[in-house]
């Protein structure tokens, strides 16, 4: 078979990646007792105070005529009146907008004297209704998937996503997402979210399932012996890791078994690219195009569009400019491309597609909150979250669908892992929430709206973990029922030449019409054509003079800089004249800043 180094260095947390990298645990890890019983929901529809309710405060409504309906002092001397005639404390407290009166009993009421205080309200002509103050609580249920408390990447407060926040509001429904992958193998878990996908491995060394391109995704296994794969690397089983990357995304949930999916509403589109060694350039840009709509000659049209595409997939050297284009073409049509940022320890700027422009790149971050020993870093990284580290526990990985099967298929089973992979899916999953709280959203906006309402990483990260760890409530939050809520955009596009190994240059934004400060997440969008983009330095600088490095000269030998920076500028006023400093520190390239904007 062919073991081209082309071949080789597509694969990612699949077969070339070191063990160190992505860990599974031993097969079946469903032990988790079922949660306790909740309390019964408070009634939805209950208006009338009924006889024996318990309940410390009550809401009167007065007739439109009655003179409580307009006086607090009036409502305050009913109040009074109906505490005489029952012999209980009745307190008027204040009037709510409706013109009703609230009125608080004393403390620990029996239902009797409620009931006593009640009737004496409805007795009275001039009330309309007496209804309790009712205490309301979330309406979101723990799942009762026997693994969910193991998924501390969705819930736990120090360095979880904050994923059942946005269930209230959405679980995904009406949206696809496309996992470009190893192809899914069965698993019960996820069947029930499962549509048509395709498989593009066009190649039958790398698919081994004996034939090219076909309909069926099926994950058929992607081990291989000793070398096989190129000289040093060991052999390894198969990793099912599409499977696990679709299960963190959209597993079935509250159906008793197994784990939760982030954005268990949606359905997932297998799209099998990655087989024995990985993967090639070639079989990912079709793959890219079709789950995003587009057309590919010899491939039946896709019936299964998808809104958000997940690529936990990855190798060395800079984007090309032919997976750039496939990447244009899906986000112009409505598709968010969310990738990983790779596992090798590096800035991102060598890891392809991470490093392509209109894409979601992912870092992962441990149970803690830091960076994760092995995630890429850099300012190419847009957003990080929860990828797990294995080194100190299993149970700190990432745990998801798989199968026990070391080269074929065998029973289903979850595992943990540990890499960038599985921090891809955790965003990919939250892009699915959002498009389906509000189909409108762009890719555009559901990347700003991400970063812009991320949380600061509770550990540390060094090299830059893009604009903070995601959170999904909150971003939910922020765009459902409406444009995402990223404020306001002032913009240059007066070109600038940047002169090669020479002064810095300068653009500046006027911006007028805001109030107050800067926000926290202070959104900075730069373009920048360079030959060597490691040589440049860029920084923001604040109406009053303050400076705020968004980019350091680095060894990185890649074309251009082109994506959107993320600065804490809250104490910084925000009228005023911003500018954007660009210098080149290095001899032998030159480059133009084409734009740049500034969102509030």
């Amino acid at each position: 078979m062919r073991t081209s180094p082309e071949l080789r260095r597509k694969l990612i947390s699949v077969a070339a990646v070191s063990a160190a990298l992505l860990t599974a645990a031993p097969a079946s890890v469903a032990v988790a007792q079922e949660s306790a019983p909740r309390a019964a929901a408070v009634p939805a529809a209950q208006t009338e105070a009924a006889p024996g309710i318990q309940a410390e405060r009550l809401i009167v409504g007065y007739k439109s005529g009655a003179d409580e309906a307009k006086s607090n002092k009036a409502a305050a001397a009913d109040a009074e009146s109906k505490a005489e005639k029952t012999g209980e404390e009745i307190d008027f407290q204040r009037r709510l907008g409706t013109g009703a009166a609230l009125v608080e009993l004393g403390a620990n009421p029996t239902r009797a004297s409620v009931a006593d205080v009640v009737a004496q309200y409805k007795a009275d002509p001039q009330v309309a209704y007496v209804v309790p103050d009712r205490l309301n609580k979330p309406t979101a249920v723990t799942p009762n998937d026997t693994d969910y408390s193991k998924q501390w990447d969705l819930f736990e407060s120090t360095a979880g996503m904050n994923v059942p926040g946005a269930w209230d509001t959405t679980t995904g429904s009406g949206v696809t997402v496309a996992v470009i992958d190893t192809g899914y193998v069965a698993h019960s878990d996820l069947a029930a979210n499962i549509v048509g996908g395709y498989d593009f491995i066009s190649d039958t060394a790398v698919s081994v399932d004996g034939n090219g391109r076909d309909s069926n995704p099926a994950d058929p296994g992607d081990w291989y012996n000793d070398n096989e794969c190129g000289q040093g690397i060991a052999a390894s089983g198969s990793s099912w890791h599409g499977t696990h990357v679709a299960g963190t995304i959209a597993a079935a949930t509250n159906n008793g078994k197994g784990v939760a999916g982030i954005a268990y509403g949606a359905k997932i589109s297998p799209v099998r690219v990655l087989g024995k060694c990985g993967g090639y350039d070639s079989d990912i840009i079709d793959a890219i195009t079709w789950a995003s709509g587009g057309t590919v000659s010899g491939v039946p049209a896709n019936t299964n569009v998808a809104k958000v595409i997940n690529m936990s997939l990855g190798g060395g050297g800079a984007c090309s400019t032919a997976t750039q284009s496939a990447i244009n073409g899906a986000v112009n049509r409505g598709t968010s491309v969310v990738v990983a940022a790779g596992n090798e320890n590096q800035n991102v700027s060598n890891a392809s597609p991470a490093n392509c422009n209109n894409v979601i790149a992912v870092a992962a971050t441990n149970r803690a909150g830091s960076r994760a020993s092995y995630s890429n870093y850099g300012s190419l990284v847009d957003i990080a979250a929860p990828g797990g580290e294995t080194r100190t526990s299993t149970a700190n990985g990432i745990l998801s669908t798989l199968n026990s099967g070391t080269k074929t298929p065998s029973s289903e089973n979850y595992a943990y892992y540990q890499g960038t992979s599985m921090a891809t899916p955790h965003v990919a999953g939250l892009a699915a929430l959002m498009k389906s709280a509000n189909s409108a959203l762009t890719p555009a906006q559901i990347e700003s709206a991400i970063k812009a309402n991320s949380r600061p990483l509770p550990g540390t990260c060094s090299g830059g973990c893009g604009a903070g760890l995601a959170d999904a409530a909150k971003t939910v939050q922020a765009v459902k029922g409406g444009t995402p809520t990223t404020g306001t955009t002032f913009s240059s596009t007066t070109a600038v030449a940047i002169p090669d190994n020479g002064a810095a240059i300068e653009s500046p934004i006027s911006v007028t019409g805001r109030s107050g400060n800067a926000p926290s997440a202070l959104q900075v969008g730069v373009d920048i054509t360079h030959t060597y983009r490691g040589d440049l330095v860029i920084d923001l600088v604040a109406p009053d003079g303050s400076a705020y490095r968004l980019k350091s000269a680095a060894s990185d030998s890649a074309d251009n800089v082109n994506t959107t920076y993320t600065v804490n500028a809250s104490s910084e006023v925000a009228n005023g004249t911003w500018k954007l400093r660009v210098q080149d520190t290095a001899a032998q390239d030159t480059g133009t800043l084409n734009g740049w904007k500034l969102t509030f």
